[in-house]
């Protein structure tokens, strides 16, 4: 496992981070053990879930198998959404949002479940319309004085909702935004666009989710062929929208590239997004022991010029105005 700084911070991050979401919800507590026991001896020392995880069941399990290891982890969690709202149940007018009200109520509730007195990195999971990002930035940054924050991060964010947050961190000289967490891999590469190169000028890292593009690049479908009835994409009725030539045509280059290096699909997939400019860290999920050793067997592969040209070329997006008028001048991306 290779290490890397958390954007322009001097945290040190592994390569690979292990997201969580999967743990009290498909994945039980001795089976997450497992899990977190194997990434920690391959080496790995960021974890990533979130406050509403399996309604707060991720972190609980979490705070119960890190015991004595807490301490040499980096361990992230976000703020923002409420679990009852994901399970039809009432949510009160303050119990959601980025407002001081409830971001200090969950990072009381998040250190409790976690059994830490503080969190290395706490992330809003997404832009909150209803609250001035003014008061959004300096209550986070009250958490980091008080020392319950070490880092800040944001997921799900825009270009100019990014732009905003580090510009009015900038303005009061509060703590400002460290890392991005977006949705990115060969079939989701829209951050291309606008938010990696801002994250690159700004020094803000970026830890994609999802790089195995929704389960897509797993190597469990094939091009032109249903998904299994009992898989994730079926049942979360997700093929629809991925199921398009361009897909079909970046999954058939995954293959290739798999079948002539003898790894799996999901490790090409994986590597292609590690291997990014910008990438601090790629977060990969595990539901199984047998998942997770299939996900770090990717560690020490490396794709080669031609290949990550190949999957460039075959699940390339479209650039769009003003980019495609601005990669006509000297320096653009460069």
């Amino acid at each position: 496992m290779k290490y890397r700084r958390l954007g322009a911070t001097g945290l040190k991050v592994s390569e690979l981070c292990l997201g969580c979401m999967t743990f009290g919800r498909e994945t039980d507590e001795a089976t997450a053990s497992k899990i977190l026991d194997n990434f920690i001896d391959a080496g790995g020392n960021f974890l990533d879930t979130a406050n509403v995880y399996a309604a707060g069941a991720s972190e609980e399990i979490l705070g119960r198998i890190l015991r004595e290891r807490r301490q040499s982890l980096v361990l992230a969690t976000k703020v923002r959404f409420n679990a009852n709202i994901f399970m039809g149940k009432p949510v009160g007018p303050n119990d959601i949002g980025l407002s001081r009200a409830h971001i200090m109520a969950e990072v009381e509730r998040s250190l409790k479940r976690l059994q830490t007195d503080y969190i290395d990195l706490y992330q809003v999971h997404s832009w909150d319309f209803e609250t001035p990002i003014e008061e959004t930035m300096r209550t986070l940054d009250d958490l980091v004085r008080q020392g319950k924050v070490r880092y800040l991060g944001c997921s799900n964010f825009s270009a100019w909702q990014l732009m905003k947050s580090l510009w009015v961190s900038d303005k009061h000289g509060v703590a400002r935004f460290d890392c991005l967490q977006p949705q990115y891999s060969l079939i989701c590469r829209d951050i291309e666009r606008e938010i990696l190169p801002l994250c690159k000028n700004e020094g803000v890292g970026v830890i994609p989710w999802s790089p195995l593009g929704g389960g897509f690049l797993t190597g469990k479908y094939r091009s032109g062929a249903k998904p299994p009835e009992d898989s994730r994409l079926a049942k979360l009725d997700m093929w629809g929208r991925l199921a398009d030539q361009r897909n079909y045509s970046t999954l058939e280059a995954v293959e290739h590239v798999a079948k002539e290096r003898g790894r799996s699909i999901s490790q090409v997939a994986l590597a292609w997004v590690m291997q990014q400019r910008g990438v601090s860290s790629t977060i990969y999920g595990a539901r199984t022991t047998e998942q997770n050793d299939q996900n770090l067997g990717v560690l020490g592969f490396r794709l080669d010029d031609q290949e990550v040209d190949a999957l460039n070329k075959a699940s390339a997006i479209p650039v769009e105005y003003p980019n495609a008028m601005q990669a006509r001048l000297p320096g653009y991306r460069s």
